[in-house]
């Protein structure tokens, strides 16, 4: 596993694990339907996101002054595993401030943020992201004059309302809907990925509208037109993205814009992630012997591992004055870090000498 930011290891639509939902409702796959990963090589550009607050002010989406239908494509870079992705997102700010999933940038090094009806397109940085709610702010540099979304109460809906999902369905840069009825509320589900992750939702909105690969961090609308879910997740019968849904999952809005006006307003928290995340450039995996600490298995070129020295088969104990015990626990460790921060890393080299490096930490993908 990697250090960070879950590199190599980010929520794809295609394959399967199990989604296991309450009741005793058959078990069929779901995937996190934001990405059609395109095998291709790409630079493994850095992204530094921003760390600053964005004050949380919903425009009027009826100004016939405004510009875009309030629905975006979100475009990634995923770095370190020469791939890209795509999802969708929903603009809550003229500026352009765009709510979305976290899955949706996860690992992502470079974000674009693209408006479908103008064809105009915008590099993002993340304001900040919920790993454990699935929710995550951007900001598109240099945005004015876009229309937002018209924000509905995801507490009024019913069983057998009327819905539509709109979003980037196939990763296709255009925006197609999806209609169908509200079929649950309040679910709670888990999502697996083709790593062997898993992260649980609760209080999710179920559609028997058929919800696709790059439709998640789309607007799930009432008859009114109106926002009342997050696209999120979808079931398939046989765990294949290519299969018909059977189920799509929403989170409900109110609860995603009580965490977006968190996130704007700089409210971290052991789930809520504000501004960018800290790297320190390793891949690292359990002792095969039983130790505690995380052996190095690649550093990444350039990165503040490789400045400091670290190669594969050093084995890391301590970052700052905690202990490693695990590859996990040194992913937690840096996520609480801020780029740019000085930390000594402690590790064992593959002589069995205690070394300490002073390393400044980078800047790298969500995770």
């Amino acid at each position: 596993m990697t250090e960070h930011a879950n590199e190599g290891n980010a929520l794809e639509p295609a394959g399967g694990g199990p989604l296991e939902a309450d009741g005793p409702a058959p078990q069929p796959d779901a995937r996190p339907h934001r990405r059609l990963p395109a095998r291709l090589a790409v630079a493994a550009a850095v992204f530094a996101a921003a760390a600053g607050a964005v004050v949380l002010a919903l425009t009027s989406a009826s100004s016939p002054a405004r510009v875009g239908s309030g629905v975006v494509v979100i475009e990634t870079n995923l770095g370190y595993q020469d791939a890209q992705a795509a999802g969708t997102g929903m603009v809550l700010t003229s500026s352009g401030t765009v709510l979305t999933n976290n899955h949706v940038i996860r690992g992502a090094t470079d974000i674009r943020v693209v408006d479908p009806t103008t064809g105009r397109g915008y590099k993002a940085q993340v304001v900040g992201y919920d790993t454990t709610d699935d929710v995550a702010v951007l900001q598109a540099a240099g945005a004015s004059n876009l229309k937002t979304i018209s924000l509905g109460d995801s507490a009024s809906l019913n069983t057998g309302d009327a819905i539509k999902a709109l979003g980037n369905a196939g990763g296709t840069g255009s925006l197609r809907a999806a209609t169908g009825t509200v079929t649950d509320i309040g679910r709670g589900i888990t999502v697996s990925d083709d790593q062997g992750g898993s992260e649980s939702l609760s209080g999710m909105i179920e559609t028997n509208a058929p919800i696709q690969p790059g439709d998640s961090g789309g607007p799930l609308m009432n008859s009114s037109g109106q926002v009342v879910g997050m696209d999120t997740a979808a079931s398939v019968a046989n765990g294949s993205p290519q299969e018909a849904a059977t189920a799509g999952y929403a989170i409900p809005i109110d609860k995603a814009m009580s965490i977006a006006a968190q996130i704007t307003h700089g409210q971290a928290s052991t789930a809520i992630h504000i501004g960018g995340t800290a790297f320190l450039g390793v891949e690292v995996e359990a002792d095969s012997y039983g130790g505690s600490g995380a052996v190095v298995t690649s550093v990444v070129p350039g990165s503040p591992a490789d400045a400091a020295g670290l190669t594969p088969g050093d084995m890391i104990t301590a970052l700052g004055d905690q202990s490693v015990s695990s590859p996990e626990g040194l992913t937690e460790i840096v996520a609480t870090q801020r780029p740019g921060a000085p930390v000594s890393t402690t590790y064992v080299d593959q002589y069995g000498a205690t070394q300490t490096a002073n390393v400044a930490l980078g800047s790298g993908p969500p995770r």
